[in-house]
């Protein structure tokens, strides 16, 4: 039983869909943040569930773990292969099975996109509402559990996934969840898989929830006089039951970055993003009564995404948040980490968490999900300075603990990774034991993404 077997029984059953060349496998070692480069041994191409489904028994047989990759978008080092290893690419998997416009659902592969998916579904009036910004594959964003945007009207992937196939850590296939809208049958796991971060399994089918396309969609941006002012606003605007679709948070260090990347001219102040879906009346409505929310709590001008030209831009330069900061200093690599609080604790938790930035020589920048609690920050590291990778950290560590102390979580959609890995216990306590044991349980050699979300395998 050794990697090196593995690797000789999966090149028989691949062929050229295998490789363990350096510049392949280089691609699957890489990751957006700052954890080093770690490459896996080999890679592997499978083009369905049932190649999958060979290659995690040869893997099973021969104790060789197996890391699941889409396009390497996740931020907490969930595709790296830090204990060797297989890097499953699930790129090869990108078709759309069926839209089934009647029922508002899609049948994918995993290595399907967000963006690829919603241009098949363009001529339907659907589309898909999970937004996280990178154009992440739809494999990788249930497995990460991922969200966005978008989150605060159309949920997270938890919502949106209603059912999936996945192969076991013994080559098993199995089919959890249906097309319909609900279901009291059985255990849910479901939403087991979704979220696990391919510890369990690997995704190999998603059924999704799609919606229809807004007769009318408006955007704006505002800036205001203080963030206690913009937090405000917002915990206002949800209490009233406003149904916004997008309600971003953006600090003075962010809106300057956007400024100078995509040519924009924002005042440099706390920025909150909107958007509103609907009827033309109902968006009408829901922006004059954000307008007059926003008014009571220091509000400045507001400037209207009036085309979806002018809507895409805006988004685009919130989406490219993590470019933008990454061109201050292009020889940086950046450690970007979130939180989730209360929403009533959000004031509180972004003033502490800008307040340690500011007191720290390194440059970053306060971004967040705010209308459900959850926000990020985007710290540049020099690599070749160890002590700027630990004061990075050191703020990290006091988002995560401030978030508990807060009654949140340490990470409201990056996930646990190997980043987040220290604060499990914390958390959820003797809940991580059971983890464990779901994880023994279903992968008791521990091939499937080893060292990620659970103790010790």
């Amino acid at each position: 039983m050794t990697i090196a077997t593995a690797l000789i029984r999966l090149e028989t059953l691949f062929g050229d869909r295998f490789s363990a060349t350096e510049a392949v496998r280089g691609h699957h070692g890489q990751n957006e943040s700052y954890f080093p480069v770690t490459l896996p041994d080999a890679v592997v191409f499978p083009r369905n569930a049932q190649e999958v489904s060979a290659a995690v028994q040869i893997c099973a047989a021969e104790g060789c773990p197996v890391v699941a990759w889409g396009v390497g978008t996740s931020l907490e080092g969930h595709a790296l292969a830090f204990q060797g290893g297989v890097s499953m690419d699930m790129s090869g998997m990108d078709k759309v099975v069926a839209i089934n416009a009647e029922d508002l659902d899609a049948v994918v592969q995993p290595g399907v996109t967000r963006e690829a998916l919603n241009t098949e579904l363009r001529a339907t009036g659907l589309f898909f509402p999970i937004d996280p910004g990178a154009n992440a594959t739809l494999g990788g964003m249930a497995a990460t559990r991922a969200s966005g945007t978008t989150a605060v009207r159309y949920g997270t992937m938890r919502d949106n996934v209603l059912a999936l196939e996945a192969v076991l850590a013994d080559g098993r296939i199995i089919r959890v969840g249906s097309r319909a809208r609900k279901s009291s049958s059985g255990y849910d796991l479901k939403n087991l898989i979704v979220g696990s971060e391919g510890t369990l399994a690997i995704i190999t089918e998603l059924t999704l929830r799609l919606q229809g396309v807004p007769e009318s969609i408006t955007s704006a941006r505002c800036p205001f006089e203080s963030v206690e002012g913009a937090v405000a606003a917002v915990i206002e605007t949800i209490q009233m039951g406003i149904p916004v679709a997008r309600i971003e948070f953006l600090d003075p260090g962010a809106i300057a970055a956007f400024n100078a990347y995509a040519k924009m001219d924002m005042p440099v102040q706390p920025h909150l993003f909107l958007e509103f879906h609907g009827s033309e009346a109902g968006t009408k409505e829901q922006a004059e009564m954000f307008g007059a929310i926003a008014a009571e709590h220091g509000a400045g001008e507001f400037q209207w995404a009036a085309t979806l030209e002018e809507r895409n831009r805006l988004w685009a330069a919130r989406h490219n948040g993590y470019y933008a900061m990454k061109a201050i200093a292009p020889h940086k690599r950046i450690l970007t980490t979130d939180v989730c609080v209360p929403i009533s604790r959000l004031a509180e938790a972004l003033l502490t968490t800008m307040k340690d930035m500011e007191d720290s020589p390194i440059e970053g920048a306060v971004v967040g999900h705010v209308g459900d609690g959850n926000f990020h920050s985007t710290l540049l590291v020099d690599p070749d300075k160890p002590e700027e990778l630990a004061e990075a950290k050191r703020l990290a560590h006091r988002m995560n603990e401030l978030a508990l102390q807060l009654g949140g979580t340490v990470t409201g959609e990056h996930g646990v990774g190997r980043g987040k890995l220290e604060y499990m216990e914390a958390e959820h306590g003797a809940a991580w034991d059971v983890m464990g044991e779901i994880k023994r349980a279903l992968d008791p050699h521990g091939i499937l993404n080893p060292g990620k979300v659970v103790r010790g395998n």
